[in-house]
This record gives structure tokens, sequence and C-alpha cells, in this order.
């Protein structure tokens, strides 16, 4: 069985990442022509478009498990989610109803075409520099101003086996500054589908993606000093899902 994993995955991701930028090609010049116009809301829909082409050409399906009241989320808001896999980012415009704005490693710059919407729609951060973390939550602030919510995985890095790190303080604060709710992810088993790691070492294959958004919590009245608690707070909300669904505890 290990020895049937060991030579599918390489072949999965292969199929995987081809048609990954085939798709990108395609829908090129729908993201060129709506971020050039500034048409932001439309340039969401395209990206839509592409994950559920990104999903679905890969045989990923989508399962979405909404704790929530409403299916519909707040906006604006800031989404936090725990960061197992790249298809974390891929996935989640099947939850996110509205316009969202994601906080992304500023590597991703160096990727030719995919760099182009993701500078016109997302904000870059430099996590090395002592600078760039803060100038990047000073502008997803002034994303929040105009009404748009914001993407944030607040351990600042995928962890490879699903297992939380902790959380940094930045979704929170901005959260709190802005006086807007955040809402809890739970991505269950991405990391199993593609996984962070060596190309013939990590796991790749087709499966259900299971993903879970939790009931949204209010930040208002909150101040700087509700910072840490609402963080732990959010922690383990995630932690404790993750614990329940697939019986691992941090």
């Amino acid at each position: 069985m290990k020895t049937i994993k060991f030579i599918f995955a390489p072949i999965w991701k292969t199929w995987f990442f081809f048609e990954f930028v085939l798709t990108l090609i395609i829908l090129y010049p729908l993201f060129f022509f709506t971020i050039k116009t500034q048409r932001l809301d439309a340039a969401f829909k395209v990206k839509r478009l592409w994950s559920g082409c990104i999903a679905y050409l890969s045989g990923v399906i989508p399962v979405i498990i909404y704790k929530s009241k409403s299916k519909k989320m707040p906006q604006p808001c800031v989404f936090v989610g725990n960061h197992t896999s790249y298809l974390d980012i891929v996935l989640s415009t099947f939850y996110i109803d509205h316009l969202a704005i994601y906080l992304g490693k500023a590597e991703l710059m160096k990727a030719p075409l995919f760099k182009t919407f993701f500078k016109g729609m997302d904000i870059p951060v430099n996590r090395k520099s002592r600078i760039d973390p803060h100038k990047a939550l000073t502008r997803a602030g002034e994303e929040i101003d105009k009404g748009r919510s914001m993407v944030i995985f607040p351990e600042g890095t995928i962890s490879s086996f699903g297992v939380l790190k902790p959380f940094k303080n930045g979704a929170f604060k901005l959260a709190i500054e802005k006086q807007v709710p955040i809402v809890p992810v739970v991505n269950l088993n991405n990391w199993k589908l593609l996984q962070n790691g060596g190309f013939f070492k990590s796991h790749g294959c087709f499966g259900i993606a299971k993903t879970v958004v939790l009931e949204p919590i209010e930040t208002k009245g909150m101040t700087e000093d509700n910072l840490v608690d609402l963080r732990e707070r959010v922690f383990k909300l995630i932690n404790d899902t993750l614990n329940e669904y697939n019986g691992t505890k941090n």
C-alpha cells in the first residue's frame, strides 16, 4: 500500500500543478482586466471560478460544515484558520461569500503570472522583516475600512501534519482595532490530500476536503487588553474542533 501511495502521489501532484497553471493561464486575461480596472469584486469571482477548476479537475471535493447559525458571512470580518496545506487557500473561496483580501508570504511574488493578481488583490508580507508585518497589518486595516474582509492564517506557516502551532497576535489585534468579527475556520484534512514537504515524501491524492466554519466571534467593546484571551479562545476552538473530528489534539 505504501508503495502504491509512493508512486501515485508524485503523479497526482504533477497533474495538480499542471492544471493549476493551465487554468491560471486560461483565466489570466480576466484576472488582468478586473484587477487593472480595480473591479476587485469581479476579480474575486474569477478567483472563485479558478478555485473550483483547480479542485474539481484534481478530484478534490470540498465539503463545508457550518457550525455558524448562517452560511452568510459577516462583512467585513477577519477569517482565521489553521494552515495545513496550500489547499487551505484554494478551497477558502467555497465558504467566503464576498470579496476578501489575503495576507500571504512575500515569496509568492516570485511566481510568474500568479504574482499579478496576488499583488493586485492581496497583501504580501515578508515575515523575516520586523517592519513589514506592521505595514501589512496597517494596509489590512485600510482594506477593512473599505468594507473588505481579511483572510489570515495566524500560525504564520504551514503545519505539515495538521497539528496546531502557536498563533501570532496580528489577526486578533487587527479585529479588535477595527471592531469586526473573527470567523474561525478549521481545515480538517487538507494536509492529507496535498501535504507540504518533499515532492516524493509528502501526501498527494484526490478525495473529500472537509472544512468547518465556526460561529463568528464579535469583538465590539474589546480592547487590546482582551487580545491574548481572544487569541487563546480561537486557538482552543480550532484545536477542539480538530480533536472532535480527527481525534488529534495539540
